[in-house]
């Protein structure tokens, strides 16, 4: 492109039209683009600072990487830790115990799994200790059989501090009177509350030694549980630890056990990001509108551009570069309010419900109270490139039926 077609595109830009009419259209085009753009930004931030917020809540309980053996159990449990450990990229492993459980206090019955865990161990792969609202992991002792209960299911239970809970394992013991399942009493230590009802409700915790006195699992686990320095390193590393350690062993991590939630909030987003693109492209299309009418109002111009020597390639090149700056004005207007806004979302958002008095999202009845927002920086890479390509795909049209502008017939009746 030349310095002359860009000197009279933007000039034209610039220049006062004699239809006002061209010019409020151009306004509200860039309105819409700027708009359309600064949505697009905040949504995609708001579903970023979602899905890492679940993805936190998530890994506090679970782990990121589960090691069974070949029978769903361990023997030597300290010898799989050793070996995992030896990999760079692994932070704490714990051992565990799980089984399904009926649960009875007083009148009330729940089915929960119950985790037999060390609590100094499980300290490091899981984050139980921060969500404790009554009591502490560390109450549980060898041999004291209690039991943390997460908030849900002590609720449903009714069960408080020191009540006794019932726990029936799912093995039976044999009687003269047939086979009957084995009971235990266990004493409530602690409550816990993650922000995942599928935990809240579903999950107590009990020592692994009492664990294995229940299910008389004798000096095997159900397996080992791995933290690692980077989460998303995950899939790597259980593929490494497939080839390091040395044994019939079955290696899972987080991105299999949680994988259709996890791309259930990535369809989610895409899906988003489609539907708010939407806004975008009417807006960008509005030049097209806009371009159309600056063409008629300038055929007397292109027409003399004509005769000093300007060829159809130049006058296209001119109202490209007419429609492409609006489009690039509001791209740049809804880029910086859209990082703005996505940046200061957790004052502005509180500061709407104080002043209209709503609750977005209620604390008595969703567990993320506040909108989270994470701003990445190839989403608005990514959006406004998707904004610009659509903005030039919109002045094709107007420059083209521009450039076939015949100089005759438009300077006939001037």
């Amino acid at each position: 492109m030349s310095p002359f077609e860009l000197f009279i595109g933007l000039r034209y830009t610039r220049a006062k039209r004699r239809n006002h009419f061209i010019s409020f259209i151009s306004l509200i085009s860039m309105a819409g683009i700027a708009l359309g753009v600064a949505a697009l930004i905040v949504v995609l931030s708001v579903m970023n600072g979602f899905q890492q917020e679940l993805r936190a809540r998530i890994l506090g309980v679970a782990s990121h990487i589960q090691i069974t053996g070949g029978d769903n159990s361990l023997g030597d449990w300290r010898k799989v830790a050793e070996e995992a450990a030896r990999h760079p990229e692994v932070a704490a492993a714990a051992p565990y115990i799980m089984a399904q459980n009926m649960l009875t206090f007083d009148q009330a019955v729940q089915g929960a799994i119950v985790r037999g865990v060390l609590p100094d161990l499980e300290s490091g792969v899981a984050q139980f200790s921060s969500h404790m609202k009554q009591g502490r992991l560390e109450d549980l002792r060898s041999g004291e059989f209690g039991i943390v209960l997460g908030s849900e299911l002590a609720r449903a239970l009714g069960a408080r501090l020191g009540d006794k809970v019932v726990v029936m394992a799912p093995q039976g013991q044999v009687t003269p009177a047939g086979v009957v399942p084995r009971l235990k009493q266990f004493t409530v230590r602690g409550v816990f509350e993650v922000g995942m009802y599928e935990y809240d409700y579903g999950l107590a915790l009990i020592h692994l030694d009492d664990a294995a006195r229940l299910y008389r699992m004798g000096e095997r686990v159900s397996g080992v549980r791995l933290a690692l320095k980077d989460l998303y390193s995950a899939p790597q590393v259980s593929r490494e630890l497939m080839d390091l350690m040395r044994g019939d062993f079955y290696i899972s991590d987080w991105t299999r056990q949680h994988a259709n939630f996890f791309r259930a909030i990535q369809i989610e987003k895409n899906v988003m990001f489609i539907i708010l693109l939407l806004i975008v492209a009417v807006a960008a299309f509005n030049i097209v509108s806009t371009l159309v009418m600056a063409v008629t109002d300038k055929q007397a111009d292109i027409a003399i551009l004509r005769t000093l020597g300007a060829s159809p390639g130049s006058i296209m090149k001119i109202f490209i570069v007419q429609g492409a700056l609006i489009g690039v004005i509001g791209m740049l207007i809804g880029v910086g309010g859209g990082v703005l806004l996505a940046l200061n979302i957790d004052v502005i958002v509180p500061a709407i419900e104080r002043l209209f008095g709503v609750a977005f999202l209620a604390k008595d009845v969703y567990y993320i109270s506040e909108l989270p927002s994470s701003l990445d920086v190839k989403d608005v890479m990514y959006v406004a490139s998707v904004s610009f390509v659509l903005t030039l795909i919109a002045t094709l049209y107007p420059s083209y039926r521009a450039s076939k502008t015949n100089p005759a017939e438009a300077l006939r009746y001037e």
